[in-house]
């Protein structure tokens, strides 16, 4: 049975029947009187309404603070996700200046005492993904709940941020010309180092970022002086029964002369030569070799001796491109020597002399090879053979001397149609296969004096040949697009020749056919109603820098006169940028966006009209190059929230 309350003698619950009538009946009135309730009642429940409204307040308070923090959460990740650098595919860590990019944003959406909020905190982690996820927590104060002893809320919210890739082309045009060699102030590794390191690290992000069932496909075409994509080529594509090159041929008829022969004998006496090991410089080192004669004396077997010594540092220089020579320093430590030489008997002979011209040249070695011999080595009188090879490079197809780049006619410039296959009928729509070592510039003389000469010439000189003098460069061979390994990609980019002159629109030119989705090369599976991301990323590390003297993809340019001559009314250098420029706007009408990426050089308003607003970068070390990739590949996909 329940408790019960007790009951007293008069009948009134709780009040004792012992007590004085009066006390008795002035109780009875108190308890029939109900005056003052409402202020015992109010008194009684101001504590209760006073935690129900502060409680709404501080809850109020604690929704919107939890807001703001979410908006602070998503924007700090979002802006680390896009600030991320392609080192974390192989590192998998968050970089410290990804890091501090998303507490920035952060702290600028959440400020410190927003809200009066305390103890604010935000932490971010690197998903094996790439997705970066975050957590941001907050102590909101509160106000009249501080009364009940509840001092402050504790708000906490999640956030991640990714970026999803969809079907996706990149075709990645890369400069490799000799100053790629170069080691930018303040790195350690040289510009085609730190350009390998940051593509392959390009190519995990990207691969991590996409989604199953996702497409992405790469290409490659390394350029300098010219591009190799022979290995492209269908049949028909290529001339291969004869093409003209500029080479020589021996004549006879010339002077007979007389003339001594000598032999020699060398004996070292003390000290030596110590050659260095080569490295790369902008302009050859003057050298401060000096050579002294000892000592001359004629014996009676008619040898002449010479004793001399040797000190100092020779600089034996080779030109790679315009802008880059490969130095070997000799050092001679006090090189002492005695170099005899005598007369043994003369010889007659006919000189005879050169013929230098453009010449038809049978390609039929190709069917079976890739070289062949030439006599154009030795002298006219003893002419010995020489090998020529094809390695893959081309020269460009028909065209003409552009006066106007606001109406060119492709009819006629055929290089810079970057989709119609060539007629296997007609050579002009056709290219044709580089011989660099048929590449004489006549009449250029070695000790750098001369004229270029379109028509024949005789001679006895020996004229520059620009292949022997490094002025024919071949780079490593071009790729299409396909989908690629971690493992090929390195393989790939690792072995990556270096070598050759600046020629951007040449670059561009064939960058552009291997990617349009109309073009001769676009992959035959493609689906033209697919929905594809077509990407080209354009990177050099110079100016334009042609060379009159090399063998281009246009031939010698100042001879075969097929785009450009002394007498056209741009400059050669004014001529490659026009083309680069009209190849740009070309390969951008086929839906193709351009990213351009200047490396360890000053911008280039030319490469920069070409990108366009947001897509030009100025890379000026390794770091930087990385963060411009990075930017890259994050807007080549779709950076949101995922959490």
């Amino acid at each position: 049975m329940g408790l019960q309350a007790p009951v007293y003698g008069d009948g009134m619950i709780g009040v004792p029947s012992k007590l004085p009538k009066g006390i008795m009946r002035l109780l009875a009135r108190l308890a029939r009187d109900n005056r003052g309730n409402v202020l015992l009642i109010f008194a009684a429940s101001l504590f209760p309404l006073l935690a129900l409204i502060g409680s709404g307040i501080d809850m109020g308070r604690g929704y919107l603070a939890e807001t703001r923090l979410q908006q602070a959460c998503d924007a700090g990740v979002l802006a680390a996700r896009k600030r991320l650098g392609t080192e974390v595919a192989v590192g998998g860590e968050i970089p410290g200046a990804v890091a501090d990019t998303g507490q920035r944003f952060f702290n600028i959406n959440f400020r410190d005492g927003a809200y009066g909020a305390e103890g604010r905190d935000f932490q971010m982690i690197l998903e094996d993904d790439l997705a970066i996820s975050g957590t941001a927590s907050a102590d909101v104060p509160t106000t009249l709940m501080s009364l009940f002893g509840h001092r402050f809320l504790e708000v906490s919210v999640a956030c991640q941020a990714q970026v999803n890739m969809s079907n996706t082309d990149i075709m990645m045009v890369l400069d490799t010309t000799g100053s790629m060699l170069f080691t930018n102030d303040g790195d350690d590794v040289d510009r085609i180092t730190a350009l390998r390191n940051t593509v392959k690290s390009f190519h995990a992000q990207m691969e991590a970022n996409k989604s199953t069932g996702t497409r992405i496909r790469y290409g490659f075409v390394p350029y300098s002086t010219n591009v190799n994509v022979g290995h492209l080529m269908q049949d028909g594509w290529l001339v291969d029964d004869e093409w003209e090159y500029n080479f020589r041929e021996a004549k006879g008829g010339g002077k007979l002369e007389e003339r001594p022969v000598y032999e020699t004998n060398y004996e070292l006496m003390s000290g030596g030569v110590e050659n260095g090991t080569s490295y790369y410089e902008s302009a050859c080192p003057a050298s401060d070799k000096t050579w002294t004669l000892l000592e001359e004396w004629t014996d009676a077997d008619g040898w002449k001796h010479q004793r001399a010594l040797e000190t100092g540092t020779q600089y034996n220089c080779t030109q790679v491109d315009t802008s880059t020579w490969e130095v070997t320093p000799r050092t001679y430590n006090d090189h002492t020597y005695i170099w005899s030489t005598r007369q043994t008997g003369t010889e007659t002979f006919d000189a005879g002399t050169w013929r230098y011209a453009t010449m038809k040249f049978d390609l039929g070695f190709l069917n079976n090879s890739t070289s062949t011999t030439v006599p154009m080595g030795g002298t006219p009188s003893n002419p010995v053979d020489v090998s020529v090879s094809y390695r893959g490079c081309i020269e460009e197809r028909a065209t003409y001397d552009i006066l106007d780049y606001d109406n060119v006619d492709l009819s006629k410039a055929l290089d810079l149609d970057l989709d119609t296959p060539p007629d296997p009928d007609d050579e002009d729509t056709q290219w044709k296969p580089m011989i660099g070592e048929l590449s004489y510039a006549r009449e250029q003389k070695i000790n750098g004096k001369g004229k270029f000469t379109p028509g024949a010439v005789n001679s006895d000189e020996n004229f520059v040949n620009s292949y022997w003098w490094g002025f024919a460069a071949c780079p490593s061979p071009a790729l299409g697009l396909a989908e690629m390994t971690a493992s090929e990609v390195a393989t790939y980019v690792d072995n990556l020749d270096v070598q050759g002159s600046t020629y951007h629109d040449i670059g561009m030119i064939w960058g552009g056919r291997l990617i349009s989705p109309t073009g001769m090369f676009a992959p035959e599976d493609d689906d033209a109603e697919s929905q594809t991301s077509r990407h080209m990323i354009f990177l050099t590390d110079g100016e334009t820098a042609p060379y009159d003297i090399s063998y281009t993809s246009y031939g010698i340019e100042p001879i075969d006169r097929r785009r450009w001559s002394q007498n056209s009314k741009l400059t050669l250098t004014e001529t490659v940028e026009a083309r680069f420029s009209f190849a740009c706007e070309e390969v951008k009408r086929r839906n193709v966006t351009v990213w351009v990426i200047s490396f360890g050089t000053d911008a280039n308003p030319v490469m920069q009209s070409c990108a366009g607003d947001g897509r030009y970068f100025v890379a000026a070390d390794a770091e930087q190059l990385q963060d411009a990739f990075s930017d890259i590949a994050a807007r080549m996909g779709e950076l949101r929230i995922t959490n």
